[in-house]
């Protein structure tokens, strides 16, 4: 018998808190590989802390959170490729440092695709991140990320900040250099730019899932699409 495709990342019972603050309170998930899945809430709702639970950078009060089955270690980073929600490269490298960076960091790194993309773009080998645009490094960041060829991808906030234009790119780059078999996870609360490319959505509200549902089943359901299902959520 065919075995059965396993869980790319879960949560049970998953429980995070700042203080006397709870940001994730007793959180059940799962996602399945091969979906582009969008984590929706607006700031403050959990999304951010629960990627970072993923990545090992914060551990949980209570339960447990699996990448590929295995808790959050060097395993997981090596299947794990992570953007975080601000810039987090060395400025004073060049676009030429940048990619070598990357291939001495990341085995799974496909350097040949990088340089396709960043040279498609126009970007001189020598220009430093220093001297860019907040838009044109983030662009930089996501190329890095997306050309790894990891299981599980997390993508926080890729499209905050930056302009229609570099949006339009951004999600050309994710829909367009992930594996089949891969997970992305994308945490925004910018709904309408990304819902066409959402294979599920799942809601975050003060800690809680409040909806986890496949977005065609959702949008022939309710009749509305997803950006105007998540402003009702939402509204206070």
């Amino acid at each position: 018998m065919e075995n059965e495709r396993k869980p790319a990342f879960e949560c049970r019972d998953l429980t995070m808190n700042y203080g006397k603050k709870t940001a994730l309170d007793h959180v059940d998930l799962t996602l399945m590989p091969g979906r582009i899945v969008g984590l929706l809430g607006p700031n403050g709702s959990g999304k951010t802390t629960m990627i970072k639970l993923a990545q090992g950078l914060l551990q949980p009060a209570s339960g447990e959170i699996l990448i590929g089955g295995m808790k959050p270690g060097p395993g997981t980073k090596a299947i794990t490729a992570y953007l975080p929600d601000r810039d987090y490269l060395p400025p004073y490298m060049n676009v030429q440092q940048l990619v070598r960076f990357y291939g001495d960091f990341f085995r799974d790194f496909d350097r040949e695709r990088a340089e396709g993309m960043l040279e498609n773009l126009g970007f001189e080998p020598k220009q430093r991140l220093k001297a860019m645009s907040k838009g044109t490094r983030e662009k930089i960041q996501l190329i890095l990320t997306m050309s790894r060829k990891a299981k599980v991808y997390f993508l926080d906030e890729p499209i905050a900040g930056v302009d229609p234009a570099a949006r339009d790119f951004i999600i050309r780059t994710i829909i367009g250099n992930y594996a089949e078999d891969a997970l992305v996870v994308i945490s925004t609360h910018l709904i309408a730019d990304i819902e066409t490319v959402l294979d599920e959505v799942v809601f975050l509200r003060k800690g809680h899932v409040i909806l986890h549902k496949p977005t065609d089943l959702l949008v022939r359901e309710s009749g509305k699409d997803i950006d105007h299902i998540f402003r009702e959520a939402f509204t206070y």
